[in-house]
């Protein structure tokens, strides 16, 4: 039996552009990929990220927000970065087979109306979920 592919989604604060990726490709390779999420730094789930992912049929309350330090010592087929920061920042890990990077936009950045926050979160949740599902389309796993 083969071992599931251990995959790592980068980004600063691992609250929103992350916990959405986790989310979407943990679903997409459900049962073919242990898919982790972490940053340099560590904020809680932002609301309107359990907000609109919800809305689109994803509960990811239960997800939690981590430092990257704590995956350093695994093994990463893919490791992916989110956010230009986290990709000038984070270190190289040493055991990741491949690297990709694809900055989203940063819905926290979005200032205005209760409306207006929610819809930046669901264009980046939109954006995310078509780049994560053609990531997992693409991948030839067992």
């Amino acid at each position: 039996m083969k071992s599931l592919k251990n995959i790592l989604i980068l980004c600063t604060g691992n609250s929103s552009r992350s916990q959405m990726a986790e989310g979407f490709l943990s679903l997409f390779l459900h049962d073919k990929a242990n898919v982790y999420s972490a940053g340099v730094e560590v904020h809680d789930v932002n609301p309107y990220a359990i907000k609109v992912m919800a809305e689109d049929g994803l509960d990811i309350s239960s997800q939690t927000s981590n430092h990257l330090n704590e995956y350093l010592q695994m093994d990463f087929d893919f490791v992916i970065t989110v956010c230009d920061h986290a990709s000038e920042v984070c270190p190289v890990f040493p055991g990741a087979k491949e690297t990709f990077h694809h900055n989203f936009t940063d819905p926290t950045k979005i200032e205005g109306s209760e409306e207006e926050k929610l819809e930046a979160f669901r264009e980046s949740r939109d954006q995310i979920k078509h780049w994560f599902k053609d990531f997992a389309d693409a991948l030839i796993l067992p």
